[in-house]
């Protein structure tokens, strides 16, 4: 599909922003030789594609591919690094093109500090500026809209973009506080005065864990339960069993009733027992429809309930299945 949006650019656009997935060493080579980009955001080198990649170090090498092909700074060639990666931060070394760092440390150039979840509103934090744009130094304190604290790190993302863009800084921060800007991790309206939410786009260890964290810094209203719903966390090769045992126990930690879903979803719900979470408040699945059709009996008013899991468990359907508004 990239070719195709290649040719209906013109001259209406003043700037094209484009993800560069891979599934194999040389592919985001490829695409950034049709693209030719001058600025490149690497936001971490974890897991999510180890069963086709093989290995932690291999995912590095795909994923720098788009560093190395970024022209060098003289010529107007910019990478954006999450400095709060160790692996990331291994890119510095592989480019000619102007580094920004970014993360939650004062070593970086754009970073963020006194992060606090503001619940149902999104998150509040201190925005540090980098010198290189203030030299005296310059903090904003922003109010997101984006859901949970491991939200902060995209909006450090694209903050320094627009800074390195040349955006008016007022117009990032516009930008900042949009509440059209969530569009992955979605607040629902559900059956029975529940609230959903849908964070059903994909799924590794380490967005399970971050959705959790939300689903902990979540007050329901009244007696409303924290109930997690996971699925499958498809292509983590050798890291399989160990990621969903990870996931589990954390499960067990901040939800009060667990719904697993697919096969690898046994591994969550083991861990979960494990942890002694009781017997009665996990539920294991084989699929979606199952899962949709417990929960239809077991959601009370009020009750928050995450639901996330790899696109291939089909998780979108118990959100679509339990949403107030059907779609």
């Amino acid at each position: 599909a990239l070719p195709l949006v290649l040719m209906g650019l013109s001259h209406i656009h003043e700037r094209f922003v484009t993800e560069l997935g891979m599934y194999r060493l040389g592919e985001i080579d490829e695409m950034c030789g049709l693209t030719l980009p001058h600025m490149g955001i690497v936001t971490n080198v974890g897991p999510s594609h180890l069963e086709r990649l093989g290995t932690i170090e291999n995912i590095f090498q795909a994923k720098s591919e788009l560093v190395r092909a970024l022209p060098p700074a003289e010529s107007g060639g910019v990478a954006i690094l999450n400095w709060d990666d160790p692996m990331v931060q291994r890119m510095e070394a592989l480019t000619e093109a102007l580094v920004v760092k970014v993360g939650l440390t004062p070593d970086c150039d754009v970073w963020a500090d006194q992060i606090q979840s503001a619940g149902f509103k999104g998150c509040r934090f201190r925005l540090h500026l980098p010198q290189f744009l203030y030299p005296s130094g310059r903090t904003i304190h922003v109010k997101s809209p984006l859901l949970g604290r491991h939200s902060v790190h995209n909006t450090l993302l694209a903050t320094a973009a627009g800074l390195v863009e040349g955006i008016p800084l007022q117009k990032i921060l516009a930008g900042l506080r949009d509440p059209n800007n969530q569009i992955r991790l979605m607040l629902v309206d559900g059956v029975n005065n529940s609230t959903l939410i849908d964070d059903t786009y994909n799924a590794s260890e380490a967005s399970a864990l971050a959705a959790l964290n939300l689903l902990a810094d979540l007050k329901p209203e009244r007696h409303g339960r924290r109930i997690a719903v996971l699925g499958d966390m498809r292509e983590l090769g050798s890291s399989t069993e160990t990621s969903h045992l990870i996931v589990g126990r954390h499960a067990a930690n901040v939800s009060d009733l667990l719904v697993t879903v697919g096969q690898l979803g046994r591994l969550i719900s083991d861990a979960a027992r494990a942890s002694r979470m009781a017997s009665e408040a996990v539920h294991q699945t084989a699929h979606a429809e199952e899962a949709l059709s417990l929960l239809s009996d077991l959601v009370r008013p009020d009750d928050l309930i995450l639901i996330k899991g790899s696109r291939a468990v089909g998780m979108e359907e118990i959100v679509s299945g339990l949403s107030a508004r059907r779609f």
